[in-house]
């Protein structure tokens, strides 16, 4: 395990969500992937789920694990089952209607 990823799993998880409009997350070990209507983060407390609208990385603390993202909030995942990128399971789930 690298330094940085134990440094990171020292701290604790937390979620703020101001107005709908802008969301700070600490304890994110990644950010796995993002665009404007998603981002998927791998976090102490497993991987993560934001879905919106005009979703834009605002701020990113790599050594203290703090994310910031604005834009319009539409909901909050945390994912079951363990995510993995080569998986088709989980972009299917991700896109459903």
């Amino acid at each position: 395990m690298d330094k940085i990823d134990t440094s990171i799993n020292s701290y604790n998880h937390s979620v703020n969500l101001l107005e709908r409009k802008t969301l700070v997350i600490t304890g994110v070990k990644k950010i796995d992937t993002f665009d404007n209507l998603h981002f998927i983060l791998d976090t102490t407390m497993g991987f993560m789920v934001i879905k919106g609208e005009g979703l834009e990385l605002i701020k990113l603390d790599t050594q203290s694990g703090n994310v910031t993202i604005k834009g319009r909030i539409d909901s909050l995942e945390y994912l079951q089952d363990k995510y993995k990128k080569n998986e088709d399971g989980i972009l299917s789930r991700l896109f459903r209607s």
